[in-house]
């Protein structure tokens, strides 16, 4: 009975190292996979026997398989630079949703290779949409949980209210005759240009021309191409906004006032304030604006509050999951909330292969919610978490468990020549 029961004892040996190896060689394997955890055998002995009796000894019987244990510890970062790849620095996993027999079903992974598909969603490379939370128009985040769409996003143009202008009018400057439209190079002292935009987000050219007036006044006039204002027409210049200022003995604007009716073509009509500066009249520096000291009339400052629509040119995502778009106008937005899931016992989570895993009664419910809250990592933006697989020591665990292999083999083959010379005996 002893020379059998070593047998099995050794039999069981080589097919828990065998099983060993298959775990070492599937860590090896994936030893480059993006958020893949090593595996660890994990083995138990069998039910051993007695001896005699109770308190007299036992003999074992070998060993077997008690589980595979996921090894969920932190993989080294790799910097990619694609601004869809991303990581998490902690605990916690991405959420994806696919289907099993069409139903909705989520499933978890620590790798966050993504793309924005076809249709605009954050998904991943075979397919799965990325879960998370949205943001309205305004971009405040909607904490309804669903697929991610940040790529068929545009931003909607936004009418000019307002021009400023900061600049300098030469205090020695000739006094022309009076400002007239159709001579315009001889009858102003000094012009600017910028661009204003209607409601449609159609853009407008703004020539805006001052003209001396003597004794410390000037007046200035805006003009557009009629061709883009109701009852304009196209290539004459189109009054759409006026007015006068005065300077005091130091330069500083003491007076201004000024009217504008902007009217453009097939789009809603819009006030437009020439903002020129804060006169000493109503309390103001009268040096924040137009100023007129003795220097080159010169623009130093000229913007304004509107833009075009625009497309998405880009995202980016912070350590919070955040997904911020940049639009073609120069524009930025929030769009959308990466949602990560934790689980009180990750370790038991099911692998289903694409680097995925699935939820089991072991793992627990998974906790769902935004990264840096609840416990749950950071997020990681232009990196992948790397596979945390040792190879040096995947492979002192795969000499240790060819030895012993070889050890168990012996044992049979021991056990072999001492059975055969057993049966000798009889002979």
């Amino acid at each position: 009975m002893g020379l059998i029961s070593s047998i099995y004892a050794a039999v069981s040996g080589l097919q828990l190292n065998s099983q060993e190896l298959s775990v070492v060689g599937d860590n090896i394997a994936n030893v480059n996979t993006i958020g893949f955890k090593r595996g660890r055998a994990v083995f138990e002995d069998s039910l051993a026997q007695w001896v005699v009796g109770p308190g007299s000894g036992q003999i074992g019987n070998g060993a077997r398989a008690q589980t595979v244990q996921k090894m969920m510890g932190q993989g080294a970062l790799l910097q990619t630079g694609v601004g869809t790849d991303l990581a998490i620095q902690g605990s916690g996993f991405f959420v994806a949703q696919g289907e099993v027999n069409g139903a909705k079903v989520n499933y978890f992974t620590r790798s966050g290779q993504f793309a924005v598909d076809n249709e605009g969603f954050l998904s991943t490379l075979n397919g799965m949409r990325v879960q998370g939370y949205t943001a309205d128009a305004e971009g405040n985040i909607l904490y309804n949980q669903g697929n991610l769409l940040i790529g068929d996003t545009s931003f909607p143009p936004l009418a000019s209210s307002e021009v400023v202008l900061k600049a300098n009018l030469d205090a020695q400057a000739e006094v022309l005759p009076p400002l007239d439209l159709g001579d315009l190079s001889g009858t102003t002292n000094f012009s600017t240009t910028t661009t204003v935009y209607d409601s449609l987000g159609t853009p407008h050219q703004i020539d805006i021309y001052f003209h001396n007036d003597g004794g410390g006044q000037w007046s200035w006039v805006g003009l557009t191409d009629g061709g883009g204002i109701e009852g304009g027409v196209a290539g004459e210049p189109t009054q759409i906004a006026s007015g006068t200022m005065t300077f005091d003995a130091e330069g500083k604007m003491a007076t201004h006032t000024q009217t504008s009716t902007f009217t453009p073509k097939d789009a809603l009509a819009q006030p437009l304030n020439f903002n020129l500066g804060d006169p000493t009249a109503t309390n103001g520096t009268g040096l924040d604006g137009i100023t007129q000291f003795s220097a080159p009339s010169a623009a130093s400052f000229i913007n304004q509050d509107g833009y075009p629509p625009g497309e998405l040119a880009g995202i980016q995502i912070d350590d919070t999951g955040m997904v911020l778009g940049t639009f073609t106008n120069g524009q930025s937005r929030t769009l959308a909330q990466l949602a990560l899931a934790d689980f009180p016992a990750s370790d038991q989570l099911m692998r289903v292969g694409g680097n995925m895993y699935s939820q089991t009664a072991e793992a627990g419910e998974p906790n769902i919610g935004t990264a840096m809250t609840g416990g749950r990592g950071q997020v990681v933006s232009g990196a992948l978490e790397q596979s945390n697989v040792d190879l040096a020591q995947e492979f002192i665990r795969m000499i240790a468990s060819q030895r012993s292999y070889q050890a168990n083999a012996k044992t049979i083959s021991s056990a072999d020549q001492l059975l055969a010379e057993l049966m000798s005996l009889k002979r």
